[in-house]
């Protein structure tokens, strides 16, 4: 059985599976609860200022003057999705409940992944520097614009933890821009450790947002979320998932090409534009959301976070036995 899970699901993902289970049956409560929020806080702090090392200054010179890809993957992430989710929501609402619902919402309005993203257009032989500028420029932007476009979803204010609007941004700014701006500023000294040591690294990123589903999870057991979602609801959402993103990557495909983006282009449109980051999705819902409503919050996050991967892995090998050129080592996909 064990083989068998294997073949259609990374490690990363049976890790979340396994995260979810104990925060079933052991949740975490009292002060122990207290201790996984701070311990969460200091984790993702950790794993933006990683990410801002990571990220090389000449790859963002290259991959800026791109601009019409860099528009275009900006319009589908952070237009295309939302207004799906607002187009479609009437008929979601009845069939999911208010609950999952507002986390397919969330959902469409968050930024695309990083790692995953770059990682699936260098398999594919895509353009890797627009790639890089691209996907980093996403996560940042989404930042800003993910709380405003939520509460225009919603209708309403995302009270969170009883926080403005304004405080709610200033919160992610300060918990995921500030960290990764600063590990941006400290590349010159740790960019060689973290390239030597980039394998156990990718374990580090990992072990974060584990450790947030867990939290997440927990407060959401302990609010009864498992008796108030049924199978069917589960089966929805994930027939709805699929068909998200069966939709975005047609539209993607499509109209890079009726746009005259060539082919390496297209690779970078594709997998950039259609993904939505587990990595900024999981510490930004801690601050948007109460700690109860988390895990409805994110399980349609984690259910399209799992399918992409699974989809974007068989069409990378695609894009890439259409073309002659090597391709580089992809890395890994995990956490973004």
């Amino acid at each position: 059985m064990w083989q068998r899970l294997r073949r259609i699901a990374d490690d990363f993902t049976l890790a979340l599976l396994v995260v979810v289970l104990a925060a079933t049956l052991w949740p975490a409560r009292g002060a122990g609860a207290v201790f996984f929020e701070w311990l969460t806080t200091l984790a993702i702090a950790l794993l933006f200022f990683m990410h801002g090392a990571k990220l090389s200054r000449q790859a963002i010179i290259a991959g800026m003057t791109h601009w019409r890809l860099h528009l275009l993957v900006l319009l589908f992430t952070f237009g295309a999705f939302p207004l799906i989710g607002l187009v479609v929501r009437p008929w979601l609402e009845p069939w999911l409940g208010e609950a999952l619902t507002r986390g397919l919402l969330y959902l469409c309005v968050l930024p695309g992944t990083v790692q995953s993203a770059i990682a699936f257009t260098s398999l594919a032989r895509g353009n890797v520097p627009a790639a890089i500028c691209s996907a980093s420029a996403s996560s940042l932007v989404g930042i800003l614009l993910t709380p405003l476009l939520l509460v225009w979803l919603l209708e309403g204010p995302v009270t969170g933890e009883g926080l403005s609007l304004g405080e709610s941004v200033a919160k992610i700014s300060a918990q995921l821009l500030l960290p990764f701006v600063l590990g941006h500023l400290a590349r010159p000294w740790l960019g060689g450790w973290i390239e030597r040591n980039r394998r156990w690294l990718g374990r580090v990123d990992q072990s974060s947002i584990l450790l947030v589903v867990y939290t997440a999870f927990s407060a959401s057991v302990m609010a009864g979320l498992w008796q108030s979602l049924s199978p069917s609801s589960l089966l929805a959402l994930t027939a709805i998932c699929c068909l998200l993103l069966a939709l975005v990557l047609w539209l993607t495909t499509q109209l890079s090409r009726r746009l005259g983006f060539s082919r390496e282009d297209e690779v970078t449109i594709v997998f950039c534009a259609s993904k939505k980051s587990l990595a900024t999705g999981v510490p930004m819902a801690q601050v948007l959301f109460a700690q109860a409503a988390l895990g409805p919050t994110l399980l349609p996050l984690m259910l399209f976070h799992q399918i992409q991967l699974m989809v974007c892995a068989v069409l990378a090998q695609r894009y890439a036995r259409m073309s002659p050129a090597p391709a580089t080592s992809p890395g890994r996909t995990g956490a973004s």
